[in-house]
């Protein structure tokens, strides 16, 4: 057997001929691979941000097939590593990158019976929006401090407010008191808030414009 490899990114092209024989005619195959390079950083583009990107939402993690390395990829790759239990980081290497193009990662829903809902997983710092068993997009998210810890349980959204509050809430979904999912600058990635599952900015509208009123939104420690 042979093992080919590429030091620079490029496309290779194996060409296999065997001559005429008594044993066996004469034949020429053909094959191509295209080697991408794996350095990127934000602001970077190529096939490779888009091969990443294209595996980031086969898991469900929100991100645009953009093709560029931008903050919402950051902010997928961050969840994704916070899946895997490797902390967090924005930035992507060869692990992380094996283990996206092996499809390694779920999102172990609880509560298939609930319909369109929102799971938000303390312990990993993740939100899913999930529709019965299928979940549709994985979000990260900074939950509530230990001083101010998130309530748990399941819960209805009962008020939904666009826009931005005074205090900085941007497009909130009420779920009890005044607990709320809704964007915020900073949502870091540890638990920060005063209770709230605070979302990125950039990713407020669209969860928002996501819930409706009355539906359930979970929250529990795995």
């Amino acid at each position: 057997s042979w093992r080919l490899g590429a030091k620079h990114p490029g496309h290779v092209t194996v060409i296999a001929a065997h001559a005429a024989s008594s044993q066996q005619g004469a034949y020429t195959a053909r094959a191509g691979v295209t080697a991408l390079s794996q350095r990127v950083s934000f602001g970077s583009t190529g096939r490779f941000v888009q091969l990443i990107q294209q595996r980031l939402r086969a898991l469900h993690f929100y991100v645009p097939s953009s093709g560029v390395y931008d903050q919402h990829t950051g902010w997928a790759v961050d969840a994704y590593h916070r899946m895997l239990g490797w902390g967090s980081s924005d930035m992507i290497g060869p692990a992380t990158t094996a283990q996206l193009l092996n499809g390694v990662g779920v999102f172990h829903v609880r509560f298939p019976h609930q319909g369109r809902h929102v799971e938000a997983d303390l312990s990993d710092q993740l939100l899913a929006l999930v529709d019965g068993a299928r979940v549709q997009w994985i979000y990260p998210i900074s939950s509530g401090k230990p001083s101010t810890p998130t309530i748990l349980g399941s819960f209805r959204v009962y008020r939904r407010t666009p826009g931005y509050l005074p205090d900085g809430m941007y497009y909130s979904d009420f779920f009890i008191r005044g607990y709320a999912v809704h964007g915020y600058d900073p949502a870091p990635n540890y638990p920060a808030s005063h209770g709230c599952l605070r979302l990125p900015i950039i990713d407020a509208i669209f969860v928002y414009n996501w819930l409706a009123l009355g539906d359930w939104v979970d929250t529990y420690y795995t």
